[in-house]
């Protein structure tokens, strides 16, 4: 019987066994097809093993049957395996006795649904059951798992690079007489280990190796969440075959991978960071340490612009008519979740300053000589409309993650306050320094106005999710922990609630915020630029930050701060943290804040007054308000019990709501929704249609309400959006409709 994962409860796994073997680059190619809605082709990988990863007995690597004694189908370049049940028993216990044999000529749906899913899969724990050979039963040996999932492989097999012309210069002998297993497995070696100033050299040799023919299929198998590879013979990682080309289709639901439509109409595609990554785009190793380089050739048709997280400036090459080639490539060592492709009918838009040359140049030394910044950012629409400050502050917070998320990275995922905190924290700092009219006293006051927004936003967060989710560090002593082979999960990573949740962002933010000052700015920051030029490019832990930084500063100056306290206050407890909610409740309001406040009390007199008036001598005057300010003061109404349509209709007037952007046009309609005005529901349409991501919250608040009219509006507007919302979002927003 398949056991289902239950995507509220569980942890994401992250199979790969990476202590044992890690994939250095990857190769991709492949077609984009809109009609059936896969993307198709090959990915080459390139293995690295050595002493720096346990070499075991001649035992089995890895595993890949769980508790419940599934058995593991191998495909072999033969007859195909398929395991048949018996629908009559509960049992799920099988025996090789238990294979069909079907001919090359017969489909295999064996996978279809992607769920031959097990328990002890996705905790990362090794079983003491082994998959086998099913032609020699009594065969054992080491096995390759890759992190995989929403997808169909089709085919895999071993690279012959010592095919390729000019590779003896990647070997110690001047001719290639005898090829082996060992010398293909050097010549890749010699390859990857290439030093930096040869990356084109090396970038080129991917290519050709990529190309080369094979030199016979692999055995694989394919469960929900990973795919296991193994060639008869090899017992360890080192004598496993180091480059590797698999065939493979996407899957139109795949969950990494989102079909839709941009705002004119026209088909598109694009990845991004998803729950589960990048696993149903491509076979791959998924956990941190899996760090590695790639490039990549896509063909689409021709009238698609083809994006990527290149570090060039890629231009289409015209294949036949109608359809057009383009690559892109990374020398820097990265996560695979990184990579990202979006494809469709893009338009440029260039600031008026540059030139298309300027554009196009493409870098003339690889990435890991310049602490680059992203090489895509996505941006919902909503971040565009309505002025430059919400797009502004989303864009610091991108290219913030430039230092931390890429250049340095969190060594376990369920950190990933580490990447989003400290994005959040200087994505103020980078935005105050873009303000460049702003003095340091405006830009303080800004500082402190957002940190009152986001305690807000905080204490919310705390009130409406559950406290195992509030925790940053949920494996305490055990994080950074992985299994013998280098598997192991993330918290909650399967929980689609995971995703619409900041207390990452916030709890980070407001500890970062902390530190910074207890020590004083100017130590802080001191320490920050030692800190990323010690642990650029590496893999990092809580305790890394927080033990160099206490090394670091002067003793009078940490006041009883260590690494436990820290872990205790702020990273490894629920709710809000005690010396947070003693910071919030000493603290004075800031001046930006305090007029919001002013002009809350003057909205509450105007609530408060008759309909009628004999004098007009009484009309409130309402100062001019901040983007920021407004958010906070529509986020203070909402506090109110009950407003007038009029005094909702004034509001509505005075600050041009509907114009202003999504964060501001958001608090808006949480009024119109809450005291039911009618005469501004098309508003609320309009965002739950154009606002998607941003709209979860407001379907919840619409059916809340128990309104027949607000609830009609919801399930109206979800019937209209559901086919182009990510699939997390609209499981989400099924579950509060129905």
């Amino acid at each position: 019987m398949d056991i289902k994962l239950d995507p509220s409860q569980d942890d994401l796994p992250l199979l790969a066994n990476t202590s044992h073997i890690l994939v250095k680059h990857y190769v991709v190619d492949v077609d984009v097809n809109f009609e059936s809605q896969d993307i198709e082709g090959t990915i080459v990988l390139f293995f690295e093993s050595g002493n720096r990863f346990k070499k075991r007995s001649s035992s089995t690597e890895e595993t890949c049957q769980s508790e419940s004694d599934e058995a593991c189908e191998f495909r072999t370049p033969g007859p195909c395996h398929i395991p048949m049940t018996n629908t009559g028993t509960s049992s799920s216990k099988m025996g090789y006795n238990d294979f069909a044999i079907c001919g090359k000529g017969e489909k295999d749906t064996s996978d279809e649904d992607g769920n031959h899913d097990n328990q002890e899969l996705a905790s990362g724990i090794s079983s003491s059951k082994y998959c086998r050979d099913p032609g020699n039963p009594g065969s054992e040996g080491f096995l390759l798992v890759l992190d995989c999932c929403d997808l169909s492989v089709l085919k895999v097999e071993e690279v012959d690079v010592a095919a390729v012309p000019g590779i003896e210069k990647f070997t110690r002998s001047p001719k290639l007489t005898v090829v082996s297993e060992e010398l293909r497995n050097q010549i890749v070696r010699e390859l990857v280990t290439l030093p930096a100033d040869r990356w084109r050299e090396q970038l080129d040799y991917y290519a050709r190796c990529s190309q080369a023919p094979g030199c016979g299929e692999l055995l694989f198998a394919t469960d929900t969440w990973s795919l296991q590879i193994r060639k008869t013979g090899a017992q360890t990682a080192a004598d496993f075959p180091h480059a590797v080309r698999i065939w493979y289709k996407t899957k139109p639901k795949g969950r990494s991978v989102t079909w839709t439509s941009d705002q004119s109409g026209r088909p598109c595609v694009y990845t991004m960071g998803s729950p589960i990554n990048n696993r149903a785009l491509f076979p791959c190793q998924e956990p941190p340490v899996a760090m590695s380089t790639w490039q990549a050739t896509v063909r689409a048709a021709a009238s698609f612009v083809v994006l990527m997280s290149g570090e060039n400036s890629a231009k289409p090459t015209q294949l036949r008519e109608g359809y057009a080639s383009w690559h892109y490539y990374v020398t820097m060592p990265m996560p695979a979740s990184t990579f990202t492709i979006a494809v469709g009918a893009w338009e440029e838009m260039k600031p008026p300053s540059c030139s298309s040359d300027d554009l196009a140049t493409e870098r003339a030394s690889p990435a890991s000589e310049t602490n680059f910044s992203p090489h895509i950012i996505f941006l919902s629409q909503s971040t565009v409309t309505g002025g430059s400050h919400l797009c502004g502050t989303r864009l610091c917070h991108e290219i913030a993650h430039a230092w931390f998320g890429l250049a340095i990275g969190a060594r376990d995922w369920t950190e990933e306050w580490l990447s989003e905190g400290f994005a959040t924290h200087l994505e103020d700092v980078f935005w105050a320094a873009a303000q460049q009219q702003l003095t340091p006293t405006e830009a303080q006051e800004q500082l402190e106005l957002r940190a009152c927004l986001r305690w807000r936003r905080l204490q919310g967060e705390v009130q409406n999710s559950a406290e195992e989710m509030q925790v940053l560090r949920p494996n305490k002593e055990k994080t950074g922990h992985v299994s013998e082979s280098g598997a192991s999960v993330i918290k909650h990573g399967l929980n689609p609630e995971k995703i619409f949740m900041q207390v990452h962002y916030l709890k980070g933010y407001f500890l970062l915020r902390f530190l910074a000052k207890r020590l004083g700015e100017e130590t802080y920051f001191s320490f920050l630029r030692k800190f990323v030029h010690t642990f650029h490019g590496q893999l990092i832990l809580s305790q890394d930050l927080l033990q160099m930084l206490l090394e670091n500063i002067p003793e009078e100056k940490r006041l009883e701060l260590s690494v436990e306290n820290i872990f205790h206050d702020w990273l490894e407890s629920s709710g809000i943290p005690e010396p947070l909610q003693k910071e919030r409740q000493a603290g004075a309001e800031c001046g930006l804040a305090r007029q919001v406040s002013a002009e809350v009390t003057k909205w509450i007199r105007v609530n408060r007054r008759p309909r009628k008036r004999k004098r007009r001598e009484n009309e409130e005057v309402f100062e001019k308000l901040l983007p920021d300010q407004l958010v906070l003061l529509l986020e203070q109404l909402l506090d109110q019990k009950t407003l007038q349509p009029r005094t909702l209709q004034s509001l509505q007037r005075t600050y041009y709501l509907e114009q202003q952007d999504a964060e501001v046009r958001h608090r808006w309609c949480e009024l119109i929704v809450k005291h039911k005005y009618r005469d501004a529901y098309k508003h609320v349409e309009a965002f739950l249609q154009e606002d998607q991501a941003m709209g979860i919250y407001l379907y919840g608040e619409l059916m809340v309400s128990e309104d027949a009219r607000q609830q009609q509006l919801a399930r109206t507007c979800f019937e209209l959006t559901k086919g182009k919302m990510d699939g997390a979002s609209a499981k989400v927003v099924a579950e509060m409709l129905f």
